[in-house]
């Protein structure tokens, strides 16, 4: 592999629709990651036809509110993207964007973990996520609990917590405007690219929604629902 440039900045995205009761949870928890990742960090809350107090939420916090109505979370973390990047005029190999999501809260060593991996070469970083156990049965959650093995990443794909290199993403043609599985898609493309260094990780496990009904009807809400069924 390419021996890769060492971060001189991120750029964290978060897509959002109509998620004011659980964002300010996600940006309070990205805040209390930013003083770890040892570069400076930029956040960008993409607001896709919010109909609710979301852009107020956005307003108590240190981010980039970018709006649009297009009502798909591929095109939300696009255009998040593109205004993070936007915010300056680094070189895009020395750029790092951290994918999560609203209804999601990830840990303090979040921003670090996904630096230390990217200047140790990876140009992705597929992170692993866990579903918030208020929101699951005892036996669903026993169910879960049963897939994982601590120390082996399972190296699946969620917007949750992804990581990849600014140049790369940009080489691959950056999110597709889907309505699901964007994530998935992106990684298929850069996968198939064999300069692109893909790396697996659970050292910063993000804690999502356990909820079984989604924005959309797969995504993680609806894998919950199929995997581990009320």
């Amino acid at each position: 592999m390419t021996p890769r440039a060492a971060l001189a900045r991120i750029v964290v995205v978060v897509p959002a629709h109509d998620e004011e009761e659980l964002l300010a949870h996600c940006l309070a928890s990205i805040d209390r990651a930013r003083p770890h990742a040892g570069v400076p960090v930029d956040v960008v809350v993409a607001l896709d036809d919010c109909h609710d107090g979301s852009s107020r939420v956005v307003r108590q916090f240190d981010a980039l509110e970018v709006t649009l109505a297009a009502h798909a979370v591929g095109a939300a973390r696009a255009a998040g993207v593109t205004a993070g990047l936007e915010l300056g005029d680094d070189d895009f190999a020395a750029v790092w964007i951290a994918s999560t999501d609203a209804d999601s809260v990830v840990p303090d060593n979040w921003l670090r973990v996904q630096r230390e991996l990217a200047d140790a070469g990876a140009d992705v970083v597929l992170g692993t996520v866990r579903p918030d156990p208020r929101d699951l049965s005892v036996g669903q959650l026993a169910a879960w609990r049963a897939t994982r093995v601590p120390g082996r990443p399972n190296g699946h794909v969620h917007g949750a917590n992804l990581g990849v290199r600014a140049d790369v993403y940009a080489r691959a043609g950056g999110f597709a405007p889907l309505v699901e599985h964007e994530d998935v898609e992106l990684v298929a493309r850069l996968r198939s690219d064999p300069d692109v260094d893909v790396r697996a990780s659970d050292e910063a496990d993000v804690l999502t929604s356990g909820r079984t009904t989604g924005r959309t009807p797969g995504g993680y809400a609806g894998y919950l629902l199929t995997a581990f069924p009320p």
